[in-house]
């Protein structure tokens, strides 16, 4: 486990806590002028499996959300980043018909009629602001210099920064094998869109999964 303290299990339910889940939908209303950073704050590695080559494997790319627009959208994005990766990246709604299945004996049929060999599950399980207050530059090394600051600053005073961070719980599995391979929840600093937010997770959880041994480097 990569954060001491907190396993992955207690890290998606206090996740959970925090408030409801708001639905991928809200990336499209997020607006940003810093560029999205995403962090992945635990993971978790199935430690019997055995590292894997993404090359040629059917993986199937799926965002849970009510939310239909943004559910293809992502699901799209996400397939196009495994593809990058020598992956054969498929969006979910192009295996269950355009329509979310949520009956999953139903969709182990389907998987298995089209020979899927993994899926990357995504679902966003928190999202949350926080305000920063950012000062001027102190010029604390002399004390007249900052006796001068000090007194400048009552007119020029420092200002709130707000973050919008959105956490997402992404999932590795052997479709196969219907075996977890990997998971872990992140943290994305100020999403500007889908595509970004998406192609800033996909990165991330390369790399943690490389690192992991997981996926050949």
């Amino acid at each position: 486990m990569n954060r001491a303290g907190r396993s992955f299990p207690e890290a998606e339910t206090r996740a959970g806590r925090r408030g409801l889940v708001r639905g991928w939908a809200l990336l499209v209303a997020i607006g940003a002028l810093a560029c999205s950073t995403t962090q992945f704050k635990s993971t978790w590695r199935n430690p019997s499996a055995q590292p894997v080559t993404l090359q040629g494997q059917k993986v199937a790319a799926f965002l849970i959300t009510p939310n239909e627009s943004a559910r293809r959208s992502g699901e799209d994005l996400l397939a196009g980043e495994l593809s990058a990766r020598g992956a054969y990246g498929i969006a979910g709604y192009q295996l269950t018909g355009g329509k979310a299945i949520q009956d999953s004996e139903v969709l182990r049929r389907k998987l298995a009629e089209i020979g899927i060999d993994g899926a990357v599950i995504m679902r966003v399980v928190d999202r949350r602001q926080e305000v920063t207050y950012i000062p001027g530059g102190p010029l604390y090394g002399s004390m007249y210099g900052y006796w001068d600051y000090g007194y400048a600053m009552l007119a020029r005073p420092g200002y709130l920064a707000t973050d919008t961070i959105v956490s997402v719980e992404t999932l590795v599995y052997s479709v196969k094998n219907d075996k977890l391979l990997w998971g872990g929840i992140s943290e994305t600093i100020d999403p500007i869109n889908m595509d970004s937010f998406i192609t800033s997770i996909a990165k991330a959880t390369s790399k943690e999964m490389t690192k992991a041994g997981i996926i050949r480097g």
